[in-house]
């Protein structure tokens, strides 16, 4: 212990921190009796931090319960000026006030009583793998980066982290900016510096800011490398068949790709090398709302010791039994457990590459089929669209469906112009012959409160024919306005859903329907028409 302290700060003092207790990757017993030992925050919207009764941490982030991509900052230099794709997603900051940020983190991270030091990596294969190193002041920050990270063996922590690494996060979230700072407009502040790399946070203590950040650096560095990132799980079957599966919020993807008959790999983030894919993660960060043992168990089941619960209310103080319907501190209620957690997963969490990709999209308007045979330009065509729809409940206001688009299906974590990223998905589909079908998990028979929302049996059914290979030797007819190519018949789904016209009482209203999604793909894809090729442009609906 007296030797890992010296290491530990050795490490500090390149930065001129010189904290007197230093937890460099701590075991998560004493991860535990730090979080409950210490303090009460000065911040009051921050409850100390317990146990709940299946022994995960519960922790608090404060009034930030969630990202805040408007406080988002990369840093505009020489390099990242020609490169970066700016704009409302990546807004840029001058080194001189990146400068300022880091010396208020470090400053903060100075002053603390105790200080941690996380390790860990970017990638499971070994040959494109980001060294990772966080300094933090909170236990429970320190934790969740333990499970989010993959966390190195002992010898690879001697090899790998004895000296400097690829990219370093200070995570000051407890400290607020209380002075003026070019280029920043609200009291915090998460600052990429994608040249020196480093990224500093200040003004929010949501856990999800470091695991974002990481997965952001990789979407400028791996494709540098000619290593496609991906906003998707990943799961692969018995003879080693890889699917990811690509879907915005409410889409199904979690539910779909967590299949019993088929090893998880990852449920959010993963990249495509010409090796195959891999999971850039160690661990999970899922959502708890309305959480059961009988829809979700393994996700249920890996709220235990070793897990963190964040920003969640409990059915009472005592029993420490947590409510999940309970979304009084926030919608976006969260757990993060190891990959470990899951039972089926595969280890190392990485695979082949994939035989079939799934574009998920939960269609509100009730138009689309339920599953879609795509060509490659329309799947660059619909992955730089990235469209799903908003209904009524899902955010305050929206009473009709909203149509959502997500460039890649994960927008706010581009560090590059999305045609990019599709050109390089085209690229891999071809060459790997790899199929993609985009499938509706959203209304059929009419939109958002006249029709129904599409059977979960139906869509594994359909899934599960992709998966065997009977539903690409079906027939397929063209489904008008999008051409999509769609079959005739699957085995044991109703034909009539099919062809989503035919579930309508009023094919008349269908038409209109159709006629009005299809406008507003056309109005949302105007903004990458300056460097798509014609041929992915023509891939859009038509009429």
């Amino acid at each position: 212990m007296e030797n890992q302290t010296v290491q530990a700060q050795e490490l500090l003092s390149k930065w001129g921190l010189h904290n007197a207790t230093v937890f460099r990757n701590p075991s998560v017993p004493l991860i535990y009796e730090l979080s409950l030992s210490q303090p009460q925050s000065e911040d009051p919207t921050v409850r100390p931090d317990s146990i709940n009764s299946t022994g995960a941490l519960v922790a608090y982030s404060g009034k930030k319960c969630g990202r805040v991509p408007k406080d988002k900052r990369i840093i505009k230099d020489e390099v990242t000026e020609r490169d970066v794709w700016w704009g409302d997603v990546n807004i840029g900051l001058s080194q001189d006030s990146y400068n300022e940020v880091e010396k208020i983190a470090l400053e903060y991270l100075n002053n603390r009583e105790k200080l941690f030091i996380i390790d860990g990596y970017a990638g499971w294969d070994s040959n494109y793998r980001l060294r990772i190193r966080v300094f933090c002041s909170r236990p429970y920050h320190a934790l969740f980066m333990k499970n989010m990270l993959i966390r190195p063996t002992d010898e690879e922590l001697k090899k790998d982290f004895s000296g400097d690494v690829d990219f370093y996060i200070f995570n000051a979230g407890p400290q607020i900016i209380q002075k003026p700072i070019e280029g920043i407009k609200s009291e915090g502040c998460v600052a990429v510096n994608l040249t020196e790399r480093k990224m500093v946070i200040l003004g929010t203590q949501y856990a999800g800011e470091m695991k974002k950040g990481v997965f952001g650096v990789t979407h400028y560095l791996f494709p540098k490398q000619g290593i496609l990132t991906l906003h998707s799980s990943a799961n692969e079957g018995e003879n080693g068949d890889v699917t990811l599966l690509f879907g915005l919020s409410g889409t199904g993807k979690t539910t779909l790709s967590a299949d019993p008959k088929r090893r998880l790999i990852g449920d959010d983030e993963h990249a495509w090398s010409d090796n195959g894919i891999f999971n850039i993660e160690g661990g999970c960060y899922a959502k708890c709302v309305d959480l059961s043992k009988e829809k979700e168990p393994e996700i249920y089941n890996a709220v235990r010791f070793g897990a963190v619960l964040e920003n969640i209310e409990y059915y009472s103080e005592e029993t420490r039994e947590v409510d999940f319907t309970n979304i009084s501190i926030t919608e976006n209620t969260r757990v993060s457990y190891p990959l470990e957690f899951i039972p089926g997963t595969k280890f190392p969490a990485q695979g082949g590459h994939p035989k079939n990709i799934f574009f998920l999209t939960c269609d509100a308007y009730g138009v689309l089929p339920p599953v879609s045979m795509l060509t490659p330009e329309q799947a660059m065509y619909h992955f730089i669209s990235g469209y799903t729809a908003k209904v009524a409940g899902t955010e305050v206001g929206v009473k009709e469906p909203q149509a959502t688009f997500s460039a890649c299906f994960g927008e706010a974590f581009l560090a590059l112009h999305p045609t990019l990223y599709a050109n390089m998905l085209a690229e891999k589909i071809k060459k790997y012959d790899t199929k993609v079908w985009l499938i509706n998990t959203g209304w059929s028979g009419g939109k958002y409160g006249i029709g129904q929302r599409m059977s979960l049996k139906y869509t594994r059914g359909i899934i599960d024919l992709i998966h065997n290979g009977e539903l690409k030797d079906a027939e397929f007819e063209n489904f008008p306005i999008f051409n999509f190519a769609i079959p005739r018949a699957a085995k044991n789904i109703p034909t009539q859903i099919l062809n989503p016209r035919n579930t309508w009482k009023n094919p008349e209203e269908f038409d209109k329907q159709i006629l009005e999604l299809a406008e507003k793909f056309q109005i949302n894809f105007k903004k990458y028409e300056d460097k798509a090729t014609q041929e992915v442009i023509n891939a859009g609906p038509k009429f």
